[in-house]
């Protein structure tokens, strides 16, 4: 009853719209989520990123276990990831930790990172096929050895922009993993990047959690729209045209992002 009474509407309405969202173009919640709660209702950066991580990690949880069941997860790329990806978090954490609580000098920084982090995310989704067209065959000619490397690397690269902004393991992840991995079939790829984002959201929410930057209440609020929105909108996307749904969110990331830079 406690928590009923702390209920808040707006919260709610916004996981749904998010979830839904989500469920249409199948880019990450931290490129919605995350700037919603920062430009509407207000919340310290800080504490929406951090929310916003845990509350992909449960999110995140579901689809990975999904992914587990129909074998369509590479568990070794996983792996390459996550070496790259967990420590570069844990390393970003005791950053910020220094940074101090609320700051405005850790708000200021996260606020940049989430601007850059959007952009980029914007960019991804209108030339992700160009970028593959392009650049998948000349990196499908390189050794094993050099892939992996780079794999790593790419996960350090996540590490540190996921805990920044919350944002990335989606769109970003997914673009590089196509680009490193031609030949592996698409729903590997997604499988892949989804049990991959677990661990690194939830590392990286609770250290957000242990430096005080999340609101359990508001977290579970979210989640009280966001999973019936993206039920709904995993079963209208296959009627919807991709292209013109990736573009128009396109839009709006480059004009929220534009907000968060200025």
């Amino acid at each position: 009853m406690a928590f009923i009474a702390h209920i808040n509407p707006l919260f709610v309405a916004s996981g749904f719209v998010v979830g839904f969202i989500v469920g249409l173009t199948g880019v990450g919640g931290g490129s919605l989520m995350t700037p919603i709660l920062i430009l509407l209702f207000g919340v310290h950066p800080a504490a929406a990123v951090g929310t916003d991580l845990l509350y992909a990690s449960v999110t995140k949880t579901g689809g990975a276990f999904v992914h587990g069941l129909r074998r369509t997860v590479h568990w070794p790329l996983v792996g390459r990831l996550a070496l790259g990806s967990l420590p570069a978090a844990v390393l970003t954490l005791l950053a910020l930790n220094r940074f101090g609580g609320e700051s405005a000098a850790l708000n200021a920084l996260i606020s940049k990172s989430l601007g850059f982090a959007l952009l980029l995310t914007a960019i991804t989704l209108i030339f992700r096929r160009m970028l593959i067209s392009r650049y998948a065959e000349r990196l499908a000619a390189l050794g094993d050895a050099t892939v992996a490397r780079l794999t790593v690397l790419t996960g350090a690269a996540l590490g540190v922009l996921v805990t920044l902004s919350s944002v990335g393991a989606g769109a970003l992840g997914v673009t590089a993993l196509l680009l490193l991995y031609p030949r592996l079939p698409i729903a590997r790829i997604v499988g892949s990047d989804i049990a991959h984002a677990v661990p690194l959201t939830l590392i990286g929410g609770a250290g957000h959690l242990l430096m005080g930057h999340i609101d359990l209440v508001m977290l579970a609020t979210l989640l009280l729209g966001s999973l019936p929105g993206i039920v709904i909108a995993s079963n209208l996307a296959p009627r919807l045209p991709e292209r013109v749904l990736q573009y128009g969110l396109s839009a709006v990331l480059v004009a929220v992002s534009a907000k968060m830079l200025a």
